[in-house]
């Protein structure tokens, strides 16, 4: 079920209720007065909810096309950035102003730089929302070498931190390596490696328009390796913010730690 599409006719509705009942009150009222076996009944109480209700579901209509979106994150692709029960918030003001339901870029404001955590709509299948990192602006030559990831021939660089376990479930347990990775001076993130994994070399040449994106859990990711590169018109927004999370996995219920942490 499209959310957007079920908020926007809420707030249709309500909003035309309202309408009416400003412009024509007495008509409304008299309409919603039905008769029943008891006597009259008012019905009125339609028109006072949509009253109340219109406000509240246009300013979170509005905050959700245009400033920011809430979303969950289902998968350990981005581990150890984002864990499975992480609930972000994206800027949708990031990438550019878009008109809700038909996704028509309206404002030009900004686009997406390498490392940013960007979410955006699944090439093969708009209606699933994906998660990645950002590796490979439009023009640039992205090659991934024995796990090294390098963009228009320099390497980015990586540091070894130590060792990172994913638990996929009670009995199984993948002890991965950890790596400090930067684009930018100053700017780090957390990658994870699985040395006991088999990755091929692979070259790409990212289209005007598209961008290349890869997964922090660099072996447990399906991402522009696999399925290519990313339309400029399916970009829904920067991940930037940790509001709350649930520990999914372990089973250990709210995870304090991580609730109102960056995401770098």
């Amino acid at each position: 079920m499209d959310f957007a599409l079920v908020l926007a006719i809420a707030v249709s509705v309500t909003g035309l209720i309202w309408l009416l009942d400003l412009v024509w009150r007495k008509i409304i009222r008299n309409f919603f007065v039905v008769k029943s076996d008891g006597g009259i009944k008012k019905g009125y109480w339609v028109v006072e909810y949509a009253r109340a209700f219109f406000p509240v579901l246009l300013i979170v209509f509005a905050l959700r096309s245009f400033v920011v979106e809430p979303f969950r994150i289902p998968s350990g692709s981005m581990l150890p950035t984002l864990q499975i029960g992480d609930f972000i918030l994206v800027n949708k003001f990031k990438y550019g102003i878009r008109l809700p339901i038909v996704d028509e870029k309206i404002l030009e404001v900004g686009t997406p730089e390498h490392g940013d955590v960007m979410v955006f709509k699944y090439p093969q299948d708009r209606a699933v929302n994906f998660i990645k990192r950002v590796v490979g602006l439009p023009g640039d030559t992205v090659t991934y070498v024995g796990k090294k990831l390098y963009v228009n021939g320099n390497e980015v660089a990586q540091d070894v931190t130590g060792t990172y376990i994913i638990e996929t479930n009670a009995a199984r347990r993948n002890e991965t390596t950890r790596l400090n990775e930067s684009f930018r001076s100053g700017e780090t993130h957390s990658i994870l490696i699985d040395e006991n994994r088999w990755a091929s070399n692979m070259e790409f040449t990212v289209p005007e328009g598209h961008f290349f994106v890869m997964g922090d859990n660099r072996d447990y990711s399906n991402d522009s390796r696999f399925w290519g590169f990313v339309p400029e018109e399916n970009l829904i927004g920067k991940a930037f913010f940790i509001w709350f999370s649930w520990d999914s996995t372990g089973g250990n219920g709210v995870n304090w730690s991580r609730i109102a942490a960056a995401i770098e």
